[in-house]
């Protein structure tokens, strides 16, 4: 989970075959933002939405395809989204994480949050 400005504000390990709404499912309740911006992987809503919903939140998540009652969101509001793919990318310039050269999950998060703190004091 990212702000605004795409600055790393917590983490969540999931394993590598897990669906993101897992870690979604965590990060969810400590959002203190009142926009939530996600891909279309979080187009759930008793999961994602809803909660959000319910918390006063505004979701700004594309709808799926699949979806048979499309949902309206903020198409100008969804072009910030690039900021957590943004972050990503700046992880993985650690090789460490982008190779995870880390066996237990333990040493890969803890690698994580160094990442993580070095690239918010850039």
């Amino acid at each position: 989970m990212v702000d605004a400005l795409g600055n790393p504000l917590a983490f969540f390990l999931t394993g590598g075959q897990a669906h993101d709404l897992q870690g979604a499912d965590v990060l969810l309740p400590q959002v203190k933002a009142d926009i939530g911006l996600a891909d279309k992987a979080f187009d759930v809503d008793e999961r994602v939405i809803d909660p959000l919903l319910a918390a006063g939140k505004i979701p700004v998540i594309p709808p799926k395809s699949s979806r048979k009652m499309p949902r309206d969101f903020d198409r100008e509001m969804y072009k910030a989204r690039h900021l957590i793919e943004n972050f990503v990318c700046k992880l993985k310039q650690f090789r460490a994480i982008a190779t995870r050269y880390d066996k237990t999950a333990r040493n890969f998060l803890a690698g994580i949050h160094l990442a993580a703190s070095a690239i918010l004091l850039n």
